[in-house]
């Protein structure tokens, strides 16, 4: 089957191709012989109630010094194409909500979009893991400084992170005798006027910070554990981890099946998950990371395991 597949990401002349999953993406299409439509967030729009973008169509190769060529900009409808990937990175705003609008209405023709635009919506990446209790630590989600300040004395050791944050940005870790505790609390409260994450530390964040890819619902049988780097507690390779591939643990593989059904369920075909320890703390759903990384280490080739399943899905 060859299937006309969009993908809507950044810019594609900045991304690193070495360690870029929508390349990943794009390269496994191609070589299925799909043709590829690129497209960036500002190139979509609705005329009457249908979806159009300017695209230009693809080809991409696998060489860091020239990895793409596209052809001049047309406009097409969204409903057009049998599969968009939705891969913009966050920021997590309200443009990004009104493009999932957007491609709602291609989705009602038919079009399959990776992943579902409503669960985009529905599932935010940090507050989706409190739909399984029986995966995560000690957790507080509030704007209340007092509350927040309580939870730190109670836990005593603690990880302070923003709902919309990305790559490792703006997390704190506190503890009840920090000097700037205040200070920290204010800030990314902004003084009570922004939602936090509160969850206890997990010592066992020196061993990594493991990103495990779900396809459909299943697991990836192998996590990049993200090490950060000295005198960090974030793993995030955007703040400096080193990304050792390793195979999933017995624990690991309960929690993706935990939480693979719900992730099939409501049309989140590719996510990632974030595990520390024995513990998830992430559910990545908007553009997860780590394809090219986990096929270096174990020659895999998860861009087409992802390919095949989106094949599947479309028949």
């Amino acid at each position: 089957m060859k299937l006309k597949l969009g993908i809507v990401m950044d810019p594609i002349e900045s991304i690193k191709t070495y360690k870029d999953s929508s390349f990943a993406m794009l390269l496994a299409a191609q070589k299925k012989g799909w043709p590829l439509y690129y497209m960036q967030q500002s190139d979509l729009y609705l005329r009457d109630s249908q979806a159009f973008a300017r695209m230009q169509k693809l080809e991409v190769e696998d060489n860091a010094d020239d990895w793409f060529t596209l052809e001049p900009v047309k406009d097409i409808a969204l409903a057009e194409l049998d599969v968009i990937l939705m891969r913009k990175d966050p920021p997590f705003n309200m443009e990004y909500i009104y493009t999932t609008y957007l491609l709602e209405q291609a989705e009602k023709h038919g079009t399959l979009i990776v992943n579902k635009p409503a669960s985009l919506r529905d599932a935010n990446e940090k507050l989706f893991t409190t739909h399984f209790p029986q995966c995560c630590t000690d957790t507080l989600v509030s704007r209340q400084p007092k509350q927040l300040r309580n939870f730190i004395s109670e836990q005593q050791d603690v990880i302070l992170k923003p709902l919309d944050g990305m790559g490792g940005e703006s997390i704190f870790r506190v503890r009840p005798d920090d000097a700037n505790l205040s200070v920290i609390l204010e800030n990314i409260s902004q003084h009570g006027n922004k939602t936090v994450m509160a969850q206890k530390f997990i010592p066992e964040i020196n061993q990594g910070d493991k990103r495990i890819l779900m396809i459909n619902g299943e697991a990836v049988p192998y996590s990049l554990a993200r090490i950060p780097a000295a005198g960090e507690t974030r793993g995030n390779i955007a703040a400096g981890g080193q990304g050792v591939g390793m195979a999933l643990t017995e624990r690991e593989h309960w929690i993706c099946q935990q939480v693979g059904p719900t992730l099939k369920d409501m049309g989140l075909i590719f996510v990632g998950l974030d595990v520390i320890g024995d513990y998830l703390t992430e559910i990545n759903v908007t553009s997860p990371t780590c394809i090219r990384e986990l096929d270096t280490q174990f020659k895999l080739d998860i861009g087409i395991q992802l390919m095949n399943c989106i094949e599947t899905l479309r028949s």
